[in-house]
């Protein structure tokens, strides 16, 4: 008798372990195994904020040698200003940067979150005409602010990942965070 009432356990067990295997390695594609290319000619290149270091290395091997479409200069790089310690490397470019200029545009995002640099985003490519940019990020984050910056300008939108150097418990965690941000950016549009 306590056999059978072992068995529903066990398919519950088995179950459970089934839906964790599944939704690992769909975290491990979606959010660590990402691989972006290299983007076309583009009129802007921006660094969300956070992991400055990481991404600033990207954005310059995504600007390199590229000219913006139809012309000759270099796209215009555009940093998320958020004075926090993760962002350090770009704030420190904005802090000692003499405005305007047009090879570097700096701003401040309401709410200091990917929503409000979607939102930011939107604005300044409309203001300045951009029909192309190329969005940086960390590969955990290109799915969530992809999703986002496509919800806030019509601009051609090309995500660039960076490799962030994580843990396996903070890779566990971003699964989580991020996996949950998915669902809100496709339940509650930024700008709809």
């Amino acid at each position: 008798m306590q056999q059978k009432n072992r068995r529903p356990l066990k398919y519950l067990s088995a179950g459970a372990l089934g839906l964790f295997v599944l939704w690992f390695a769909a975290s491990l594609q979606l959010f660590c195994l990402v691989s972006t290319p290299a983007p076309p000619a583009v009129d802007a290149v921006v660094v969300l904020g956070g992991s400055s270091d990481e991404r600033l290395a990207a954005a310059q091997a995504a600007a390199g040698g590229q000219s913006a479409p139809g012309g000759p200069h270099p796209p215009v790089l555009v940093l998320s200003w958020t004075d926090t310690p993760g962002n350090a490397s770009a704030d420190s470019l904005c802090k000692g940067a003499h405005f305007p200029q047009q090879s570097l545009v700096c701003f401040r995002p309401e709410g200091m979150d990917t929503r409000g640099e979607a939102a930011a985003v939107g604005k300044l490519a409309e203001a300045n005409g951009w029909r192309s940019i190329a969005v940086v990020t960390s590969s955990y984050h290109v799915l969530r602010a992809g999703t986002l910056m496509r919800q806030c300008t019509p601009a051609e939108i090309h995500m660039v990942a960076s490799k962030p150097a994580l843990d396996s418990l903070q890779w566990l965690r971003r699964f989580v965070v991020e996996g949950a941000g998915v669902i809100d950016v496709n339940l509650r549009p930024e700008c709809p």
